[in-house]
């Protein structure tokens, strides 16, 4: 009987304002302490809202994402000739800027850090570094590939942040309260992340032990609204179902589920429908936060750091708080993690994603 291929985590980095490397954003995430504060990259004078988690220190993206994908394949044990052939997906904002178009400033990034392999691009919205993950992980289970190196990043800037102000998506009282009754919305943060999905089959002398597998995933669309997620949480609750049944598991092994909530009032109710839904009676039992309430929303880079924080918690064994909680939302009967970290052995955790125009990912992370 020939083995199945499962992909595997070997090496992840990421940065954001909870500090620099996969340890700082594990104990970020468990500290529950938010990293919101006053924006002084741009003019915010203008604004509603002035506050984001930014990083103090901060390079242009090129260069954090080049250094991100340099420190995850050193986690990995990839030397230059190990990143021959690998591929480089990349997720990034694919609207004006002042830096290279995606696909050019990809293949920037794969000549400067030795990956010889086909780029691609993923610039739809908040799904963006999720749909890559799913679309690696199903490269290596088919045998395609036996590597490849997944990328994300968003720097908090001004025109994204006008744009989320000027539609009164911003939370105005500077906290991000998912799930939470008296939520006002989502704030920004930035966000870089680089991972090293491998095959299992493929073990190399001198490899990482992987950090975890991405065991199954799911991509489903609403075709609801442009920017409402559809009520009862249908195409998110089919990610889920999908990502579950790649993986040949059933609702009750999921141990935790690093929620989507960005901390608004219809999108974290349909969300919490999407878990009922997939989830069935286990959805009010199983341990569920955000980890956007410490971090912050990092847009295409969203569904890269938080894949990373979900494993790295998995795999210690402790899950995040869901910070800037209020009180019980009816409309969000869920087992939210409210007070401090929660033990756990638990083997299998969901990371949730949805974006603008009903897209929604699943992707389903094991670890033992």
């Amino acid at each position: 009987m020939v083995e199945a291929r499962v992909a595997q985590l070997t090496g992840v980095y990421a940065v954001s304002a909870l500090g620099r490397g996969a340890d700082a954003q594990l104990a970020g995430v468990l500290a529950g302490v938010p990293a919101f504060g006053p924006v002084r990259r741009f003019d915010t004078a203008a604004r509603r809202v002035t506050v984001a988690a930014t990083v103090p220190e901060v390079g242009t993206l090129p260069d954090e994402l080049a250094a991100a994908i340099d420190e995850a394949c050193r986690a990995a044990g990839l030397d230059r000739e190990g990143r021959t052939g690998c591929a480089l997906l990349l997720a990034v904002h694919g609207g004006p800027a002042t830096g290279p178009a995606p696909a050019v400033l990809a293949g920037q990034l794969a000549a400067r850090c030795g990956l010889s392999g086909h780029t691609r691009v993923y610039t739809s919205a908040c799904v963006s570094a999720s749909t890559a993950v799913a679309d690696a992980a199903a490269q290596i289970t088919r045998g395609d590939v036996e590597r490849v190196v997944v990328a994300a990043g968003y720097l908090v800037e001004p025109d994204q942040f006008a744009l989320f102000d000027a539609g009164r998506a911003l939370a105005v009282d500077g906290a991000v309260r998912p799930f939470s009754a008296g939520r006002r919305g989502l704030l920004l943060g930035d966000g870089v992340a680089a991972v090293v999905l491998e095959s299992s089959s493929g073990r190399r002398r001198g490899g990482a032990d992987p950090v975890a597998t991405v065991a199954g995933w799911g991509r489903a669309g609403d075709a609801f609204h442009p920017c409402q997620p559809e009520p009862g949480g249908s195409g998110l609750a089919r990610a889920v179902g999908g990502a579950l049944r790649r993986a040949g598991l059933t609702p009750q092994a999921v141990g935790y589920v690093n929620a989507n909530a960005t901390g608004t009032a219809q999108s974290d109710a349909a969300e919490a429908a999407a878990l009922r839904r997939a989830l069935g009676g286990h959805a009010t039992e199983v341990p569920v936060s955000s980890t956007k309430s410490v971090h912050g929303h990092a847009l295409e880079a969203s569904g890269l750091l938080e894949l990373v924080v979900t494993a790295l918690a998995l795999r210690h064994g402790e899950l995040p708080v869901n910070a800037g909680w209020r009180g019980p939302d009816e409309a969000c009967p869920l087992n939210v993690i409210t007070t401090a970290p929660r033990r756990t052995t638990a083997t299998h955790a969901l990371t949730l994603n949805a974006a603008f125009g009903g897209a929604n990912t699943a992707l389903l992370v094991g670890v033992g």
